[in-house]
């Protein structure tokens, strides 16, 4: 096959370059024939050629973790590999064809002359690059938002499932118990009691519900109690003594409770009463627990909700700054659990709003958490500061973990840079991160130490 000028014309990106520089590209470059299932490039090649696919298709890959995923497909008439004024050095995946393909290559050594004495060449070329690399960053800024989004949704999942979990148990606890009620209703109605002994019992009751106290009992005091509180209800005839303590208990019902209950009422009325008492208290326990699940599912909602902004325009708005972290960190809340991480705050009171894109900003707070996350080990300390420095609101996130090496500490935001393994990053968090924040008229640096990372945001309050 001898490749001529007004075949490059089917080149889209060259399609208007002068006849006698695709000459030129033609002359010092060489047709090379891949069979079906070949490489045009492997993990580790040196870039150093520039290649225009006239026959073919050609699958990039990369590899994450021991498997290999498509991330880019190279069709007939178009450009790839080295390009003049490029950076890149080293393939990090592999290029296959999955047919026969033909490639006009020319070597990276031939660039000097390029540049020199073609000047459209080379500007449609360079454009194919600006062009590409405008691809490549969208397409992994993508990617780190789904791996973020992936992770906040995983453990958003987690925190979500237990307390609705809880309130399925409880309704399903609840329906059975309710079940008994109408014995034991049929045995308390048949109590003759005077109106002084039922205020008696009404009293002591309804002072426990209305002003439940706090169980602060230990396991050793509570499992002593417990013990005592059965052994003076068998004493006094009550049956299946060892049902009921944990509930009275969980009121805070003790022996001198029952004993102003038992003196009131005798003891032939005293084991009903007591057990229409202890049906009461497990109710209001069951429903207790049914609130409680209710209202953690409600403080989630509202922290992803805070979260997203999703309620407000799309526009800057006066926002405490404060706030977002704390969405942020309940969003995250899982995750700190998995590690048993020790999270401490310490926030400067009143502190002025400054007006913030809140999406953009709680994406900045969600990237420097979870990098701290995973830069520390089991049990770490993860410390935030905010307060107000001047004609800023300074924000400190520090982690107690092995730190950043000196020689990257200069590249940290640096597009694509990352030092975590493939398919666990795209190495655009930081530089996403460092973009916000200068959309802002902010500031972000980094310090770092064994023990001791710190990043500090800056976003001015005016």
């Amino acid at each position: 096959m001898e490749v001529t000028p007004q075949d490059l014309r089917n080149v889209s990106a060259i399609s208007e370059v002068p006849e006698d520089q695709l000459q030129w590209l033609i002359d010092n470059s060489r047709l090379e024939s891949i069979p079906k299932g070949g490489f045009i490039f492997q993990k580790g090649d040196a870039i150093d050629k520039l290649f225009i696919l006239l026959e073919g298709e050609v699958d990039v890959k990369v590899d994450q973790n021991g498997n290999y995923k498509q991330v880019a497909k190279i069709r007939t008439n178009e450009i790839s590999g080295a390009l003049p004024y490029s950076r890149a050095t080293t393939a990090i995946g592999f290029g296959e064809t999955t047919r026969n393909a033909k490639a006009l290559i020319l070597p990276k050594e031939a660039f000097n002359e390029l540049t020199r004495n073609h000047f459209e060449l080379t500007e449609a070329l360079v454009h194919v690059m600006t062009s590409r690399t405008r691809e490549f960053a969208k397409r992994n800024v993508q990617e780190e938002k789904m791996m973020a989004l992936g992770k906040l949704s995983a453990g958003l999942a987690h925190e979500l499932n237990n307390p609705s979990s809880a309130m399925a148990r409880s309704a399903v606890a609840l329906k059975k118990h309710l079940g008994n009620v109408p014995e034991k209703f049929k045995r308390i109605i048949s109590v003759k009691a005077t109106p002084e002994q039922i205020d008696v019992i009404n009293d002591t009751l309804f002072e426990k519900l209305t002003h439940r106290p706090e169980n602060t009992m230990g396991l050793l005091e509570r499992t002593e109690k417990e013990e005592v509180l059965e052994t003076w209800l068998e004493d006094h005839q009550v049956e299946n003594a060892y049902e009921l303590t944990e509930t009275l208990l969980d009121f805070c019902m003790d022996v001198d409770a029952l004993e102003r209950i038992y003196t009131a009422i005798g003891d032939r009325n005293f084991p009903t009463a007591i057990e229409w008492i202890e049906n009461v208290l497990t109710t209001e326990k069951m429903v207790d627990e049914i609130q409680e699940a209710a209202q953690r599912i409600s403080t989630l909602v509202s922290s992803v909700k805070s979260y997203t902004h999703m309620d407000s325009a799309p526009e800057r708005t006066a926002t405490d700054i404060r706030k977002g972290i704390k969405s942020t960190l309940t969003m995250m809340n899982h995750k700190l659990k998995q590690k048993g991480i020790v999270v401490e705050k310490y926030f400067e009171e009143e502190l002025p709003e400054p007006k913030i894109m809140v999406s953009e900003i709680n994406q900045v707070w969600t990237n420097l958490i979870d990098n701290a996350v995973d830069a520390m080990d089991q049990q770490g300390r993860l410390t935030i500061k905010v307060n107000r420095d001047g004609n800023f609101i300074k924000t400190e996130i520090i982690d107690n973990g092995e730190g950043i090496p000196k020689e990257n500490l200069s590249t940290i935001f640096d597009p694509f840079f990352t030092t975590k393994p493939i398919g666990e990053g795209t190495g655009m968090g930081l530089e996403v991160v460092k973009r916000i924040i200068q959309q802002h008229n902010g500031d972000i640096k980094v310090s770092s130490r064994k023990g001791e990372t710190n990043f500090t945001v800056c976003l001015p309050i005016e």
